[in-house]
């Protein structure tokens, strides 16, 4: 719990997280705005939280019962790229559409049929591109039953995931996030009301 404490405050410090009026890749309007491709720029802070996610993973699920590391590009794939190597995983990834020259695929890397994989993601908010890529996976015949992201918005990821058979597990979630901060003095009561306000639970 130490480091996810650590780590709320350090995304907030860096900006990594940041309240105010935001519109979404969506569309929606939010009250705050997450961007952890900010992360591999502070290499300390990415390491750790690339170690912790193993450990997560080691816990929940254990290493030894899936053949490979699945993400979507771009903010998931550089945790999952980082990860696959730490673990020793191979990596596969893939694409929002298929390639339209060479092979077509949208499924990139070494996959066969009836492999096992645990998709990466860096933030869930409804879980649409997530849940596009494990169908794509679904029709190549390679089974995923768990999801490891590092911040859930809270805004209906983990009932999408669970629709395709899929367990969603975050380090962080929003409301944690702006709790701790807001235990420390450095968001306000407004701040922590907007985000409950946002959240669905």
């Amino acid at each position: 719990m130490e480091f996810v404490k650590e780590f709320a405050t350090f995304l907030y410090q860096k900006e990594v997280i940041r309240f105010g009026d935001f519109v979404l890749a969506s569309g929606r309007k939010s009250s705050y705005y997450v961007d952890l491709r900010l992360i591999p720029s502070y290499p300390h802070e990415f390491r750790k939280m690339i170690k912790y996610l193993e450990n997560e993973i080691t816990q929940k699920i254990g290493l030894d019962k899936f053949d490979s590391i699945v993400s979507v590009p771009t903010g998931g794939l550089v945790i999952a790229s980082a990860l696959a190597i730490e673990t020793v995983k191979p990596l596969i990834y893939v694409r929002s559409k298929p390639k339209d020259y060479g092979t077509s695929k949208s499924v990139e890397g070494k996959i066969q049929e009836g492999m096992k994989v645990v998709m990466i993601d860096d933030v869930a908010t409804t879980g649409g591109s997530v849940a596009k890529a494990i169908k794509s996976l679904k029709d190549e015949k390679i089974s995923v039953s768990d999801a490891f992201v590092i911040v859930n918005r809270m805004e209906g990821a983990d009932k999408a995931l669970l629709e395709l058979g899929v367990k969603m597990h975050s380090i962080l979630d929003i409301l944690q996030i702006t709790e701790m901060l807001y235990k420390q003095n450095l968001v306000d009561q407004s701040i922590l009301e907007k985000v409950k306000k946002q959240i669905s639970i």
